[in-house]
């Protein structure tokens, strides 16, 4: 009875799985077509971005990477059974999830503020920035609340099965955030002029 329950969990799972492959592709067509909106924009006007990127994104970048690197160790401590270190690495990822969305946050600060790069400029494409960095947001806080659902498992009394999925769709997610801003960061700065 046990294995029967095992395996359709494993077949449900599986499509859910497939469902999450389906919106990072389309996440990233998005993506590909903000960037290539941008390109015929800049191409056809003659219009880089004329600034340089203050220096917060490339501290959130560096925070978005190591907290891949955090989550990884808690994929596979989930693997090993060590669910005190699993739970640990979780929130580590999450607190580090936190700190990548603030620094942002401060970089738009930065932009505005310090640089008078305003959303609306002449220079529309400045506005880019904003609209890559701000689309990337919005998937962020999607994937803080997936790992907040990952960490509430990682405490319940629930199959290790479906630890394994939460574990893995999060893991999948983050890290696809994790490329998908490091992509655009090198985007951005390749096109400062």
């Amino acid at each position: 009875m046990m294995v029967q329950i095992q395996q359709e969990d494993r077949l449900n799972l599986g499509a859910k799985k497939f469902n999450m492959w389906i919106f990072i592709f389309t996440s990233f067509m998005f993506f590909a077509a903000l960037s290539s909106g941008f390109i015929v924009y800049s191409g056809g006007k003659g219009h880089g971005l004329d600034v340089i990127l203050p220096r917060a994104f490339m501290y959130s970048t560096a925070v978005l990477i190591i907290s891949s690197i955090t989550l990884f160790i808690a994929s596979r401590a989930a693997k090993q059974l060590q669910f005190d270190k699993q739970r640990l690495f979780l929130w580590l990822t999450f607190f580090l999830g936190i700190a990548f969305f603030i620094i942002q946050i401060y970089a738009w600060y930065v932009l505005t503020y310090k640089m008078g790069v305003y959303f609306t400029n002449p220079n529309a494409s400045r506005t880019f920035i904003y609209v890559f960095s701000g689309m990337h947001l919005l998937h962020v806080i999607a994937g803080l609340i997936l790992l907040l659902n990952t960490i509430n498992s990682a405490y319940k009394n629930i199959p290790q099965v479906r630890k394994m999925y939460k574990m893995e769709m999060t893991s999948i997610f983050w890290h696809f955030l994790d490329i998908i801003w490091i992509y655009l960061y090198v985007f951005l700065l390749l096109n400062q002029y």
